[in-house]
């Protein structure tokens, strides 16, 4: 008999024990994950040319990553060239220039050696007032000379910024996302206007994530905050950049941004994570609250 009461405890402990470690992994399971958040890429923007033209060159294709100020396309550009040529040559002339300041040292020595024969009765008083009109006149055409040949500097300048805007470059460090117009194709200037490539920043990416109006006040921008991605493993430490000061009156909810650091680019953008605030936990209603 006392060897069956043993045998009887024994197996209620051990049913005790697995009902204990059932409910153990169930309460693991409802734990909350945290917010619900997406992950977005930091910007994404369409690249238009700044002037019409014919497009001559795409360096990039779609998938393609970008430095920031690498040449993205080029458009045909053989009557900008041939301006900027001309316009420097114009700038570095100096034969007219040369000339005119020639002639101002030679009024200034007539000018000089006239006033001494006046000094000493040789000459009359109009021939020194010749010879300083002479001296006036060649000074003014020495400014006039100063000041064409600075023009022709500004319209080079002018030139060059003209050509300039036939090679687009990229913005930013980022990825093409699409290609959207090919080579000998008409690239058009305006927001309306078709884009000839389209790319996103996805280092850093932007984390956006709503919050009820229970945690205003208790996030804060700088606050450092673990996050999760879908389909990824791994924890991630993101930046609260943004606040939103403004709640929701329907929902009772408010934005929050985050930085989410990506220098090798291993995330992508457009995907769901999950981030948790200290001292913070999701209601069912937040939870509730998946963002698209």
């Amino acid at each position: 008999m006392k060897d069956v009461d043993v045998n009887f405890l024994t197996a209620m402990a051990a049913s005790i024990g697995c009902v204990l470690a059932t409910l153990n992994l169930s309460a693991h399971a409802a734990a909350p994950r945290g917010f619900d958040c997406l992950i977005e890429p930091n910007q994404v923007v369409e690249i238009r040319s700044p002037v019409e033209g014919l497009i001559e060159k795409i360096n990039v294709n779609r998938g393609d990553t970008t430095r920031k100020g690498q040449v993205l396309f080029e458009l045909n550009s053989g009557v900008e060239r041939s301006n900027v040529a001309l316009t420097k040559h114009r700038s570095e002339m100096i034969g007219r220039l040369t000339s005119a300041r020639d002639r101002l040292a030679f009024a200034t020595k007539k000018l000089d050696r006239t006033v001494e024969l006046l000094a000493e009765h040789f000459i009359s008083e109009q021939a020194r007032d010749e010879a300083l009109i002479e001296k006036r006149l060649a000074q003014s055409d020495l400014t006039d000379m100063l000041e064409s040949q600075e023009q022709a500097r500004l319209e080079h300048l002018h030139a060059v910024e003209r050509l300039d805007q036939r090679s687009v470059r990229s913005p930013f460090d980022g990825l093409v996302m699409e290609r959207l117009l090919n080579v000998g194709e008409l690239a058009e200037a305006g927001s309306g206007r078709k884009p000839v490539l389209k790319l996103a920043q996805i280092n850093p990416l932007r984390v956006e994530v709503v919050l009820p109006q229970s945690a205003y006040g208790r996030v804060t921008v700088g606050t450092k905050v673990g996050l999760t991605a879908d389909g990824f493993s791994g924890n991630y430490q993101a930046r609260v950049t943004v606040v939103d000061k403004v709640i929701d009156a329907a929902s009772g909810m408010f934005g929050v941004r985050l930085e989410l650091a990506n220098p090798k680019g291993f995330l992508p953008g457009g995907i769901h994570c999950a981030v948790a605030f200290p001292g913070l936990q999701p209601t069912a209603e937040a939870q509730g609250t998946r963002l698209r």
